[in-house]
This record gives structure tokens, C-alpha cells and sequence, in this order.
């Protein structure tokens, strides 16, 4: 993700551009069932975008030491996200399945959860959410591996453009153990039980 900054524009800029849009699809944005839909817009832009505004490192900053010794995979699977395609701003829904092995701590499997989510309220395209997840716990938490494996429905397949319902599409990045150790790739998938397979 860039880390150039832009330049906000005001609410009110923002609520305009929302009419124009209106008036560019054919309708009018003064009439009633319409008026108040560019303030409705832009609240649920805040919400979808969300993730612009929160630091990852700070999510997963605080970890745990005390854990009687244990090193074996952490696995956290099933994670529902909402996301936007960045090139048709339509949604893109899936799970994620988020993986790691401890070195020496471990982190609060909420955080895995939120870290998915402050990715994936950003405009995206699902590879490099994937490994925009990866990559950032493995600078944080430095464990022996990372992996992360994500599924999604992207709606500017399914709802535009060639019209294609009941298509997925997976992706995975494996780091440390994952990528290099077979036999943990395998368990890994075991754990998964999925029919999946991104080996």
C-alpha cells in the first residue's frame, strides 16, 4: 500500500461528488428518496475505508510471553471480510484463514482478526491483501512462519462485466516454515480440513 498522502476533501466536496454521480446515472438528487443519499454515501465510505486510518504495528504490538512453552501452529480460520475492488469500488467478500508459528510470544488471536479487516477496508486487489497480511506479521511478530490463504467472491466478476455468480477466487503467501518445511505445509492443511488445496 502507497504511503503517499493526499489531500482530503471536506464532507461537503465528497457529498457533492456523490450528486453528480447521481445526476450522471440519470436521476435527480434533489428529489426525496434521493436527498439525503449523498450524506448516507459518504457515512458508509467512512465505514468501508476505515482501514486507511489504522496502524497494523500498533494492532499487533502487543504480545505475550508467558505460554508454558508452546510453538506449534496458531491458526485462526474463517475470518469473514468485506472489502473493494480498487478498480470497480464493488465489494469483495471472503474469509481468511491466518496462520503462524511462535518463536518466542504470541499475539491476542482478536488482533489476527482485526488485522485482516484494517487491510481490507481499503481498496484492494486481493493478492496483495494477502500479502500485505502476511508480510506484516512476520515484521512484527517475527515468528518461524506465516501463512495466509484467503478466499473471496469479487462482485465486479459476479455482478458486472462477464457475469459470472458462484466463482471464488483463492490466494496464499507462505513465509518462514510454511514455504520452506513440507511437512508443516501439510499439517497446516490438515488443520485447514478444507477441500482447497493451495500446496
Amino acid at each position: 500500500m502507497t504511503d503517499k498522502k493526499t489531500s482530503a476533501p471536506s464532507r461537503s466536496e465528497a457529498e457533492e461528488a456523490v450528486r453528480t454521480l447521481i445526476r450522471w446515472a440519470g436521476d435527480d438528487p434533489d428529489r426525496e428518496g434521493l436527498i439525503d443519499t449523498p450524506s448516507r454515501v459518504i457515512n458508509a465510505y467512512a465505514e468501508f475505508f476505515s482501514g486507511y486510518k489504522e496502524n497494523p504495528k500498533e494492532i499487533l504490538g502487543r504480545t505475550f510471553e508467558e505460554v508454558g512453552g508452546y510453538k506449534e501452529i496458531v491458526l485462526l480460520r474463517d475470518i469473514r471480510f468485506e472489502s473493494h475492488c480498487e478498480h470497480h469500488m464493488v465489494p469483495i467478500i471472503g474469509k481468511a484463514h491466518v496462520a503462524y508459528l511462535p518463536n518466542n510470544y504470541v499475539v491476542g488471536i482478536s488482533k489476527l482478526a482485526r488485522i485482516v479487516e484494517v487491510f481490507a477496508k481499503r481498496l484492494q486487489i486481493q493478492e496483495r491483501m494477502t500479502a500485505e497480511i502476511a508480510n506484516i506479521m512476520q515484521e512484527v511478530l517475527q515468528p518461524r512462519g506465516v501463512a495466509v490463504i484467503i478466499e473471496a467472491t469479487h462482485q465486479c466478476m459476479t455482478t458486472r462485466g462477464v457475469h459470472n455468480p458462484g466463482v471464488s477466487m483463492v490466494t496464499s503467501k507462505l513465509l518462514g516454515v510454511f514455504q520452506q518445511d513440507q511437512n508443516a505445509r501439510a499439517e497446516l492443511s490438515a488443520l485447514l480440513n478444507r477441500s482447497v488445496s493451495f500446496i
